[in-house]
């Protein structure tokens, strides 16, 4: 069942409260679905991302909901645009209280010896390497507070998955650096943990809407067709994503760290047919 938006305020109204946000890749998607999850439990919130217009319409959405909420673009392959995030993050906002590493790119479908080398490197570039710098320049402030690290990896990450393998290593990657940071900071106090969603409702990277309509449908129809095999015969909205993230960025999840999320429908719990 999804809840309705006065079900999902009441299901984590408060836990938040007084807890800065920051979440990269929030102007569509599961970021923005995000975004507003954490705002609704009291969070005020950044929004991060290279699509200017889309981030900008997302805080002023939120805004408008009455949530305290920014914009501030940024690439997260970018070491200073990063660092610059962060310290104009801190500088408005006072602290960091909670980072989810969202942003991400699914890159070009093809097997490895089909994939060009600039491909590869633009899919590690924002899914891993971004999660780095963010990592990088969030975790002092973090650490300060005693704060909370929040990695969106994916299914891919766990499973082998066809024509996906610059995502498939990248969400890999993820996964077990997820592990390793909360080993180190966790006797800092800063927990860090992984969701990996599995078919979600959503056109990641707008690659469907760069296709002409028939190729679009007959996508959307295979990614259908796949995510009703699963045992719960269905793609997830972004908000029961999202609802897992903001559960994981409160305190109810305190004795959680290190800790990788499927939120996949039951995907990675049976033998998908017909990839």
């Amino acid at each position: 069942m999804i809840l309705n938006p006065e079900g999902e305020r009441s299901l984590m109204l408060g836990q938040l409260n007084g807890r800065v946000a920051l979440v990269t890749g929030a102007s569509g998607g599961i970021g923005r679905a995000t975004a507003r999850a954490l705002a609704a439990a009291g969070a005020q919130v950044v929004i991060a991302d290279v699509e200017v217009a889309a981030g900008e319409e997302t805080a002023l959405a939120l805004r408008d909901e009455g949530a305290t909420a920014q914009f501030i673009a940024c690439d997260v392959s970018d070491p200073e645009e990063v660092r610059a995030l962060l310290e104009q993050t801190v500088a408005t906002l006072g602290h960091l209280d909670v980072l989810v590493n969202n942003a991400g790119i699914a890159g070009s479908a093809k097997r490895l010896h089909e994939l060009e080398v600039d491909d590869w490197d633009r899919v590690l570039a924002v899914n891993l390497r971004g999660l780095f710098l963010c990592a990088k320049y969030a975790l002092p402030h973090l650490m300060n507070r005693r704060g909370v690290m929040v990695n969106i990896a994916s299914t891919y990450g766990l499973i082998g998955a066809p024509q996906a393998p610059a995502y498939c290593a990248s969400k890999g990657g993820v996964v077990n650096l997820t592990r390793q940071l909360a080993v180190d900071y966790g006797p800092s106090g800063v927990r860090v943990n992984a969701v990996c969603p599995g078919y979600v409702d959503t056109d990641m990277g707008g690659q469907r809407s760069r296709m002409v309509p028939p190729q679009a449908a007959a996508a959307l129809e295979r990614r259908e067709g796949n995510a009703a095999r699963q045992p719960l015969g269905r793609q997830a909205h972004v908000d029961e994503v999202a609802r897992v993230v903001a559960f994981l960025a409160s305190e109810s999840s305190s004795f959680m760290t290190g800790s990788i999320v499927t939120v996949d429908g039951g995907c990675t719990s049976t033998f998908n047919y017909n990839q």
